[in-house]
């Protein structure tokens, strides 16, 4: 079976007014003297009001929720030992007026040099899935074969509508924040993998790019596992979420080094259609029309059973059919994460929002 990991990235915010808070080396350091969290799973962001987990290498859905569970379990309540909630969502409901404090470390130190004001709003919040390949060729393969399907996990994956106490119009504004980054957005087309690191090399020499992390593609080879990793969902408000989410990107992957290994013609997809797809999918989400991979708008429901379909051979042999068709049944009747959290906007307003994020609400 293919081995997946999965990476989160969560905010700190205070539980009252819902502003994010600048406690992450607090926090990483509390929840490892809890003996539930190595320093491996708990990791460095950007930001000091962000933290990021990653969980050991994976065979089963069941590993994957297990340690999801755990690692939120531990930093929620690091979090509150400190005064503060864990919010899972893609951008905070509310910001300060004024930047949050940097990790200090060389490289975030550099990105604040390169970027000043783009990283003053990178208070955003993804759910990353790695997705083991045989080698680097493979993996470009899988790249190529993937891309017309990102727009569909984005819009499943949306939990990112507020920013600035308001309606940003967008399913996922993260989608859009990240999206101004010199090396961002939908990966291109690759030769193989050397047209792959050839290309990679020269954005380093140009200095245009530090390192390899700044490729911040929504999907890309990882500079650091023998893995893809597709980086384009925003974080989800429940465990169980990102599981489906790791599911269907693993039977994608698993589905396009079959295609690959058959010789099965490359989708003939369009740069500029694919990202007006992306853009289409942040924008609306689940509600609206979603863009197939051939180019033609379907209702979003129709586009995900077709994915659903896609994919059905890879889920059936890892014995994920059930659950991942389960979960997307709940998540077509219950909305994304940006529906919800707008539903408790409308509700509750601001502090409702608040309360849905970091897990202290009543609502579904």
């Amino acid at each position: 079976m293919t081995t997946i990991g999965v990476e989160e990235e969560y905010l700190l915010l205070d539980p009252v007014t819902g502003l994010p808070v600048p406690q992450a080396d607090k926090v990483r350091a509390a929840a490892g003297m809890g003996h539930l969290v190595t320093d491996q799973e708990v990791q460095y962001e950007l930001l000091q009001a962000q933290v990021e987990v990653a969980t050991p290498v994976c065979d089963t859905l069941e590993e994957v929720g297990g340690h999801l569970l755990r690692l939120r379990h531990a930093l929620g309540v690091a979090a509150d030992q400190h005064d503060c909630r864990l919010g899972v969502c893609g951008t905070p409901p509310v910001r300060h007026g004024r930047p949050i404090a940097v990790t200090d470390q060389a490289r975030y130190r550099a990105m604040v040099i390169q970027a000043p004001q783009l990283v003053a709003e990178q208070l955003v919040n993804g759910t990353h899935v790695h997705v083991a390949v045989p080698d680097r060729e493979a993996g470009v393969q899988v790249l190529n074969r993937i891309r017309s399907r990102l727009p569909t996990l984005t819009a499943m994956a949306a939990n990112s509508p507020l920013w600035d106490g308001h309606d940003t119009g967008f399913a996922s504004w993260r989608t859009v924040i990240f999206s101004r980054w010199p090396v961002s957005g939908m990966p291109p087309h690759f030769h193989d993998a050397d047209d792959y690191d050839r290309r990679v090399e020269r954005l380093l020499e140009s200095g245009l790019i530090s390192d390899a992390g700044q490729l911040y593609w929504q999907a890309r080879l990882s500079a650091t596992y023998p893995t893809i990793e597709v980086r384009c969902m925003d974080v989800q408000l429940r465990a169980d979420e990102a599981v489906m989410l790791a599911a269907l990107v693993r039977a994608l992957v698993e589905t396009a080094l079959a295609e690959a290994a058959a010789d099965t013609p490359l989708p003939d997809c369009a740069p500029e259609l694919l990202q007006a797809a992306m853009w289409h999918a942040a924008r609306h989400g689940l509600g609206d029309t979603l863009v197939d991979p051939g180019g033609t708008p379907h209702r979003a429901g129709d586009v995900l059973y077709e994915f659903l379909r896609h994919v059905a051979p890879a889920l059936d042999a890892s014995g994920d059919s059930r659950q991942v068709t389960s979960l997307i049944h709940r998540l077509l009747q219950d909305g994304t994460g940006a529906d919800r959290q707008r539903a408790a906007l409308a509700q509750g307003g601001l502090r409702a929002v608040t309360e849905l994020v970091s897990g202290q609400s009543t609502m579904p």
